[in-house]
């Protein structure tokens, strides 16, 4: 971890000495995503439930943004985003969310040095997740999202308070990313560290993660990595993942593999992923999700999704839902 502020703090002074004029240069951006759907849901081994629901293929939120050029390359960067329920006006993703809870940061960016941003950042493991796998960062639909992010394996939350966190510039494809989240004198301090290329129809990633903290709260502690990467044969574009993560409060490891296709089909695409999380200790869980996205512009799209999620030892979970996501 001093390692990693060593690093961001070097970076930051790297930023820094670029910037010799100032020319007060600025923009504010208010900009955001609804999605609704109907449908119907049974958890594994649940009971079955029709609603109308929001977030199923991307959690709905608002967000500020603002940017000043400070010269000679160097931008000041501010974010400040919100989940929300719109089906209900709540505000959050499954209640107990902080107001700004998608990200709220500060940073200085430049194009040769890269962005350094304090504040609460989204983790490198789960851009990473959402980019390898063909429902992206659907966590009603995503087998990956489900599998890293809500079935009891990672801990830590998609993103974390306290942090600071450097991305790199890109390099001939290269890029990579670090991110540290300081104690403050609760139960520990994260880090994570990522690594990717991406060129053409070529695209790999290896993430790795450790945490000990999440807000006040105690949590368990885990040590994730993840592998994962796609290739876009025009016709087809195809995704897989393979990630391990470790329980050190509990003494338990599970084994996560990932495999999905998106195809092209008019305005559209037809979606397909499955996934599986094998513990050491419990039940084997087994997702496949099959759907078909339709752009009806660039900002407007309509979906139809279906799946089934199969926990060893419980009835099988069977979800569908008709939706629609409109961006501004």
């Amino acid at each position: 971890m001093k390692h990693f502020l060593l690093s961001a703090t070097v970076a930051s002074v790297a930023l820094l000495c670029g910037h010799t004029n100032v020319l007060a240069q600025s923009s504010v951006n208010l900009y955001g995503l609804i999605d609704l759907s109907v449908g119907s849901n049974k958890a594994p081994g649940g009971v079955r439930q029709r609603d109308v629901d929001s977030g199923k293929m991307t959690t709905s939120y608002l967000g500020f943004s603002a940017t000043e050029d400070l010269g000679s390359g160097l931008s000041a960067v501010v974010r400040m985003e919100h989940f929300l329920r719109a089906d209900t006006g709540e505000a959050g993703r499954f209640g107990g969310d902080a107001f700004w809870a998608r990200n709220a940061y500060v940073g200085l960016s430049s194009k040769a040095a890269g962005t350094v941003t304090l504040g609460r950042n989204t983790t490198p493991l789960f851009v990473s997740t959402l980019r390898m796998n063909a429902f992206g960062d659907s966590f009603g639909y995503s087998p990956s999202i489900r599998h890293f992010f809500t079935s009891g394996t990672v801990t830590g939350d998609t993103g974390w308070s306290d942090s600071v966190l450097y991305m790199s510039p890109r390099w001939g494809g290269f890029s990579f990313a670090l991110i540290g989240a300081l104690g403050e004198g609760s139960n520990g301090r994260n880090w994570g560290v990522n690594a990717g290329y991406a060129d053409g129809p070529v695209a790999a990633t290896v993430t790795m993660q450790s945490v000990k903290k999440d807000g006040a709260t105690p949590v368990a502690d885990t040590r994730t990595w993840q592998v994962g990467g796609s290739y876009d044969f025009g016709a087809a574009k195809l995704f897989g993942q393979y990630g391990r993560v470790k329980n050190e409060t509990v003494v338990n490891q599970y084994r996560i593999t990932e495999i999905g296709a998106k195809v092209p089909v008019g305005a559209g695409a037809v979606l397909a992923q499955w996934g599986q999380i094998k513990p050491d200790t419990g039940a084997k869980r087994d997702t496949l999700s099959l759907g078909y996205d339709h752009s009806l512009s660039k900002r407007t799209d309509v979906y139809t999704v279906a799946m089934r999620d199969h926990v060893a030892g419980l009835s099988t979970g069977l979800s569908y839902a008709l939706g629609v996501r409109h961006r501004f």
